[in-house]
């Protein structure tokens, strides 16, 4: 009947369609996963500080008028940030000036009567008294010409801190405040750090710290890079004196090269000490091209006893040239996909 007949076609289709894809499972290239070189190096956990950060806090209070910077931003020594309101104290400034003009006219018009009255002490008309009188008048003129200059000074210093600058060459990390913002003494305005010093800072174990190999350099893991970035070697391993009484741990300080693009404060790093007598195992590695990325999920294609290709999740740890660490979901031996793409197919 042709409907029998059409159903037998169809399943036969479908038939034919499948034998391609078992026959390209059989075919997938499959690597074995295989433990790697075993080190003796031991990873700690640490985070990339610069050498040059800080908090710009307001001296003065007042409103926040102009804001000439944002994060990100590259900024030089001396360039103006932002400004604060300042007419009240322009004004005070403008008075403190108008004062120290009225004092100097007074003490012009003293040291002119002290020099009448030594002419006349000198021809005998006026007593010693009245001379020193006059001297007198004149000095006190002096001194309050000299303190209200101090203080017109002080004035035009207090006006100063209404402008703020950048105190060093460096990237904006952090505005936390935006136009119309009130500004108070101690308030922090922005976040300012020198990208060309930047170190990693790690707290190791005191016996770690103890015997790390003298003149030994770690490598630094920067995980948050490419994979063709993220390891250094830094300019020099610094081991502070003093231990936390708490963790009985070490903080040790390796400095970056300058001029390392996309690496920023807090950043997560690690530091592969080169410990003597290292416990670590021969991690497994796989290739890179093998690793699945969907979503949240990490993991590879292994062929199951059968030659099918079976997504499993996996969890990565370093990465080295074009072989990837795997820390659990795989065991040594079992076959690895090569190209996920086509195990996808072939599924």
């Amino acid at each position: 009947m042709p409907p029998i007949r059409h159903r037998l076609l169809s399943l036969a289709a479908s038939l034919l369609l499948a034998l391609p894809a078992w026959a390209t499972a059989a075919e997938l290239l499959a690597v074995a996963a295989r433990p790697g070189s075993a080190a003796a190096a031991t990873a700690f956990d640490g985070v990339v500080e610069a050498l040059r950060q800080t908090v710009i806090a307001a001296q003065v209070p007042g409103a926040v008028v102009q804001l000439h910077a944002k994060v990100g931003d590259r900024v030089a020594a001396g360039q103006v940030l932002l400004r604060i309101d300042a007419r009240a104290a322009d004004q005070n400034a403008a008075a403190s000036d108008a004062q120290v003009q009225a004092a100097s006219a007074a003490l012009e018009l003293a040291n002119k009567d002290f020099e009448r009255q030594k002419q006349l002490f000198q021809k005998n008309y006026i007593s010693q008294a009245a001379l020193e009188r006059a001297e007198s008048e004149f000095k006190a003129t002096q001194a309050q010409v000299t303190a209200q200059r101090a203080q017109s000074g002080a004035a035009r210093t207090q006006s100063g801190f209404y402008v703020v600058r950048a105190p060093f060459a460096g990237v904006v990390a952090e505005v936390p405040v935006a136009l119309g913002d009130m500004a108070m003494p101690g308030r922090a305005l922005l976040t300012l750090y020198d990208p060309a010093a930047l170190r990693v800072s790690a707290a190791v174990p005191q016996s770690v710290a103890a015997g790390l190999v003298a003149g030994a350099l770690p490598r630094i893991e920067l995980p948050g890079l490419p994979a063709a970035d993220r390891w250094l070697l830094p300019l020099r391993l610094q081991v502070l004196p003093t231990v936390d009484p708490g963790t009985h741990t070490v903080q040790l300080r390796a400095d970056l090269p300058a001029g390392q693009a996309g690496v920023a404060p807090g950043m997560f790093a690690r530091l592969w000490l080169p410990v003597p007598g290292s416990s670590a195992t021969a991690a497994l590695t796989v290739p890179a091209a093998s690793i699945v990325r969907r979503a949240e999920m990490t993991g590879l294609y292994v062929l199951d006893p059968a030659g099918r290709p079976v997504l499993r999740q996996v969890r990565l740890g370093r990465v080295e040239g074009d072989k990837v660490e795997i820390l659990a979901g795989l065991m040594p031996g079992e076959r690895v996909v090569a190209d996920p793409q086509a195990a996808a197919r072939a599924r």
